[in-house]
């Protein structure tokens, strides 16, 4: 039997923080106690944190690994080592690699990339290479015309574990008709375009949404309700937002633009993800609700490295640490571990409980910001 010790730890329980023992046995968690083991082989932490393996339900933190620098293609193989190795050192241990069925761009680099990258995520799974536990979701760009080809294609995967709709279309979600001037000023300098090109691309973008967009994700939404797959909205930021994907059986609400939206989202039982970059940097880089006010309001309920995985700890600590919410830290470190993983039907990790898997993290409060000092995944020394 493989049995591992760690003593003298504060165990971030799902509602309480105790100083006690936790036991590994074969890569699962087989007790939990308040006392201090005397054992010569248990290892000792020191009065230091033990907590749940981080769950990730949206990061795109691979993308840059495969694609460097612009017209640079990395070997697939030794992206995903990276990738993987970066998010080990955060505390992740199990990590929903997003990729983008279809972009508003229909050459982007993300669609010219998402076969190589799903392919990797895939491979890097079945030969063991990577320590984290990898799975897919699904981002699907329900403005995108050949979506449904692209979602027929990949739905299938074993990996597939969460999908998520969104419509990035100006005067949709993340951009109302309010924002259109600032959705003008950010394509225009991402592609380059001069005012005319933008007239057209505008144009051609509302003329594909109000085409395609609802019946896709209606599509979408059955399908995965007939495979057991969770859903997610994106950018919701109104009542009948929030209310049309509770009506269509969604499970989480990604990154709410809104207060409103968040707390209706909240209400009707979706989980309501936030970015921890958002924690971190004090708000919205795009100028939409900050994360800390959802906190306050108490409808904060997940939250996603997204583009930065050290900042989802970072993020956890933080909002415990702030005087302005209900936060305690054992629900602060719920954000993101318990509640992702019970969003997305993982219901073998997640919460340090006898019978989960021994996915876990030590961390060391230093007086800058809390430390990783290692990480398990079943059990499995891996940082």
């Amino acid at each position: 039997m493989n049995e591992q010790i760690l003593t003298n730890a504060r165990l971030i329980l799902r509602d309480e923080v105790i100083t006690g023992t936790l036991v590994i046995r074969d890569g699962e968690i087989a007790e939990i106690s308040q006392e201090i083991s005397p054992l010569p082989q248990a290892d000792n932490l020191g009065g230091e944190y033990l907590m749940p393996g981080l769950v990730e339900l949206h990061t795109d933190n691979q993308e840059k690994y495969f694609t460097p620098r612009p017209k640079v293609d990395w070997p697939a193989h030794m992206a995903m080592v990276t990738h993987d190795a970066q998010l080990v050192a955060a505390g992740i241990t199990t990590s929903f690699d997003s990729v983008a069925l279809g972009d508003i761009i229909g050459d982007s680099t993300r669609v010219e990339k998402l076969d190589a990258m799903i392919r990797a995520v895939i491979e890097s799974e079945r030969t063991g290479i990577n320590r984290a536990d990898h799975l897919l979701h699904l981002r699907c760009e329900v403005s995108y015309p050949g979506l449904m080809a692209l979602f027929e294609r990949y739905i299938g995967k074993d990996l597939v574990k969460l999908v998520s709709v969104m419509d990035h279309a100006p005067g949709q979600r993340q951009f109302p008709p309010e924002n259109i001037p600032k959705y003008r000023e950010y394509y225009m300098g991402k592609y380059g375009l001069a005012e005319a090109q933008m007239d057209d691309f505008i144009h051609l973008q509302q003329a594909n949404s109000a085409k395609y967009a609802d019946a896709f994700r209606r599509r979408i939404c059955d399908v995965c309700h007939d495979r057991g797959i969770a859903i997610a909205s994106h950018d919701d930021a109104t009542l009948a937002h929030a209310q049309e994907s509770s009506d269509l059986g969604m499970q989480v609400a990604e990154f709410p633009t809104t207060l409103e939206a968040a707390k209706a989202s909240h209400k009707l039982g979706l989980k309501v993800l936030m970015g921890a970059p958002n924690i971190v940097r004090g708000g919205s880089h795009s100028g939409n609700i900050a994360a800390k006010d959802l906190a306050k309001a108490g409808v904060l309920d997940i939250l996603s490295s997204d583009y930065y995985p050290s900042a989802l700890v970072q993020a956890a600590f933080m909002v415990a640490d702030r005087d302005d919410n209900d936060y305690d830290l054992a629900r602060a470190i719920g954000l993101v571990t318990a509640n992702p993983a019970a969003a997305a039907n993982l219901h073998d990790r997640g919460v340090l409980e006898v019978g989960r898997r021994a996915d876990l993290v030590q961390v060391k409060r230093h007086s800058v910001m809390p430390l990783i000092e290692r990480v398990w995944c079943k059990g499995k020394r891996v940082f």
